[in-house]
């Protein structure tokens, strides 16, 4: 047998023994993709932008590829029309604390006029039942003269001109005695008399009051009033907070989509920002899935420089149909299911996204 013979023998027959051996160990392609498992490292992005406020950018705080921290100040839209706002609102409220004041000073007037007329009133009611008392007093005594001079008139011992000037005098007390009368039921007008002064209740001194309380709606009016611009007062402060744009979390700026000068409209994304949150998917078969849990550690290895990166699993989902894994029928396995896991890194592990990193199962 000529060489070219025997080394064509012992090519086929290496060919015979590693098929022997692979199909025995299983070390092809499907199996190495099922012991080691890469994904690539992914940082999430967030787009921000000015909450329900809009208007023209007049500070650009930051440029791309900075490193920001949570709360920095990423853009300021022109806040002049929303200060102006905020003054007009200020000086309505100082307006009406005023008022208030005003209508509470004047009620509180009235209600001190109201009881120096009742005290006046009761000091004139004592007064008039004074006099009523006198002129009484004065009739009772012209009375008694009229009864003696009528006695001794018919008994000759005086004149007749007496008597008549003492029925005169007793007509007059009569009529004075009326006279005072009615001008204590006038003062009494609508008021039982009992007689007792502290106990009358006087309804002009009433209505004075009522008239005096009902003042109190108004201020009521006019601090629902205040309350309401006063609500508007916040709106406004929390929109001018709102035209300066801060990074929601620590990140970099990846890309800056409006320009200083342009005019910004509400919700619509201006920054582009890469959070710390890095994470990177792998794709396991059922078998493989059903030994891992979320909140379960994986320490990881990058491809790059063979550093090893400690991970928690924050997802375990069924993957799409795409990364379904596909057996080998002649091996007599079925075809598998692919499960999705979702790896989130300690962004101080100094993995940087982009890296592949690799998980030996």
């Amino acid at each position: 047998m000529n060489k070219a013979a025997r080394i064509g023998i012992i090519f086929i027959a290496l060919l015979i023994i590693s098929g022997v051996v692979l199909m025995y160990k299983g070390n092809d392609a499907v199996v190495l993709a099922t012991e080691k498992k890469e994904g690539i490292l992914t940082a999430e992005q967030i787009k921000l932008a000015f909450d329900s406020v809009g208007g023209r950018m007049i500070k650009e705080a930051v440029i791309e590829g900075q490193r920001v921290k949570a709360g920095d100040v990423i853009m300021v839209l022109d806040p002049t029309d929303t200060d102006l706002a905020i003054e007009k609102l200020k000086a309505q409220i100082a307006q009406l604390d005023a008022q208030i004041k005003s209508t509470g000073g004047s009620m509180d007037v009235n209600l001190f006029r109201a009881d120096n007329d009742e005290q006046q009133s009761f000091r004139q009611i004592d007064s008039q039942r004074a006099a009523v008392a006198s002129a009484q007093a004065t009739l009772f005594n012209c009375q008694l003269d009229f009864d003696r001079k009528s006695a001794l008139v018919e008994a000759g011992a005086i004149a007749q001109s007496d008597l008549d000037d003492a029925t005169m005098a007793l007509n007059v007390a009569k009529a004075n005695v009326r006279s005072q009368e009615q001008l204590l039921e006038r003062l009494l007008a609508g008021v039982s008399d009992s007689g007792r002064t502290d106990s009358l209740n006087l309804p002009t001194i009433e209505q004075e009051r009522a008239s005096a309380r009902n003042m109190l709606n108004d201020i009521e009016a006019l601090n629902q009033q205040r309350n309401y611009l006063s609500v508007q007062l916040k709106e406004l402060e929390i929109a001018k907070e709102r035209l300066t744009l801060r990074a929601p979390e620590d990140g970099k700026i990846l890309s800056i989509l409006q320009k200083r000068g342009e005019m910004i409209a509400p919700s619509v994304p201006v920054v582009l920002l890469e959070t710390d949150r890095i994470y990177y998917d792998i794709y396991v078969s059922e078998d493989q899935a059903v030994g891992l849990h979320e909140g379960d550690r994986l320490v990881g290895t990058t491809v790059a420089d063979r550093k090893q990166v400690d991970g928690v699993i924050r997802l375990l989902t069924q993957a799409p149909g795409f990364a379904d894994l596909k057996q080998s029928r002649e091996k007599g396995q079925a075809d598998l299911s692919a499960f999705q896991v979702r790896i989130y890194i300690d962004p101080s592990s100094g993995a940087m996204p982009g890296q592949t990193i690799g998980v030996k199962f």
